[in-house]
């Protein structure tokens, strides 16, 4: 094989996983999920899709009522966008794989923002990228400690006119840490002047705490023109419950359509007409399920953090974007070997902090979209005791 893939790293998250797959005892928060069903809704939509036949190849850039859908939510969140701009792609994760696969090729320079989900450093490289990355500095101590913030020039001076892709996460896995306004407009300018690609992970938008009149995180898609050198990222997954669905979608300028459909077809050809059906019940009723799952994931977040708050050595904040708690344990420095014996020692699974950057060892990430409260307390109530407290 490629050295390129050989050299990959495996997940830490996963790796964790393993050790407690087949465990009913352990409560698990490592995956990036809920573990709320789809919503019946939006599930019988597809049961329905699949009962009429609709199992067939469908366009490779999804169905034009679909994108038409999806134009029409980001249109009312952000710019006007045009179903010219939108495809559907099976998953975001292939969403991100094809959007990298367009841009990025061998030597090319890859600036991303950590920490972040490790699939968004493994793709550049599996293209043969150079990747640098600018770290998130977190808050130690005083107001707002356990919060992640930005050093705006320090990303800035990384882009260069030889950059070609900037990668950012924002609401961001694992942090919460969230872009705002300024900060985008910011970059956006600056990567026009480089000629920089950004390419913008943004499927926890809807999974924000803040002041929004739209109930949504600050985008790129509030300050873009349409021929911007911007890839934008979405999914269904998080603000829809539809994980298991593997739907997402990208917005992109119109001239990257027609050859992105062209590399779908090379990838997966389509994505499944029933999910796509599916994916259309869940816009057509967004105003009812998002805004609960966003209320709920809130319930869980203040829930959670004012107690490990409340915890010896546990450093964290509420975070103002995602579905999780990042949190530091002091005296605990590897963060692998912590997250293994919390599984083996506590039943609690959480992710290791340096799955996501070696700057973000010593940190667990508890993904807290959890339907059953009480099951964050049994969480907190084993890691307590597992501290001996």
């Amino acid at each position: 094989m490629r050295p390129a893939i050989l050299q990959l790293e495996a997940s830490l998250i996963r790796e964790v996983a393993n050790a407690g797959l087949g465990r009913p005892d352990v409560l698990a928060f490592w995956f990036g999920e809920s573990d709320e069903v789809t919503p019946a809704a939006v599930r019988q939509a597809a049961i329905d899709s699949i009962a009429q036949g609709e199992t067939f190849y469908a366009h490779n850039l999804g169905l034009p009522e679909l994108r038409q859908a999806v134009a029409d939510y980001t249109s009312a969140l952000h710019r006007p966008v045009g179903p010219e701009r939108v495809a559907i792609t099976s998953g975001g994760v292939n969403a991100l794989m094809l959007a990298i696969q367009a841009l990025v090729e061998p030597g090319d320079d890859v600036v991303a923002v950590t920490p972040v989900w490790p699939n968004l450093l493994a793709q550049p490289l599996i293209m043969g990228g150079v990747v640098r990355t600018v770290a998130l500095k977190p808050t130690l101590s005083g107001e707002g400690a356990g919060l992640w913030q930005l050093d705006l020039p320090e990303l800035l001076a990384a882009i260069t006119p030889t950059t070609r892709l900037l990668i950012v996460n924002a609401p961001n896995n694992p942090t919460g840490w969230t872009l705002s306004q300024a900060e985008q407009e910011a970059i956006l300018q600056h990567c026009r002047r480089t000629g920089t690609w950004i390419l913008a992970d943004e499927v926890y938008e809807r999974l924000y705490y803040g002041e929004s009149p739209k109930q949504c995180a600050p985008s790129f898609l509030d300050l873009a023109e349409p021929e911007d050198r911007l890839v934008v990222v979405h999914s269904f997954s998080k603000s829809f419950l539809m994980t298991g669905w593997r739907l997402g979608w990208l917005v992109m300028p119109p001239s990257m359509l027609d050859p992105m459909g062209k590399l779908i077809e090379f990838n997966t050809s389509c994505a499944s007409v029933f999910t796509q059906r599916a994916a259309l019940a869940a816009l057509q009723q967004v105003g009812d399920i998002t805004p609960r799952v966003v209320s709920h994931l809130k319930a869980c977040r203040d829930r959670l953090v004012p107690q490990l708050q409340a915890l010896p050595g546990v450093q964290v904040a509420a975070a103002p974007g995602g579905m999780y708690a990042f949190f530091k344990l002091a005296g605990h420095d590897d963060s692998l070997a912590v997250a293994k014996r919390l599984v083996r020692e506590a039943g609690l699974g959480l992710a290791p902090g340096n799955a996501f950057a070696p700057q973000a060892d010593g940190w667990l990430r508890w993904c807290f979209a959890s339907k059953d409260l009480e099951r964050l307390d049994q969480g907190v109530a084993r890691l307590k005791q597992w501290l001996g407290l």
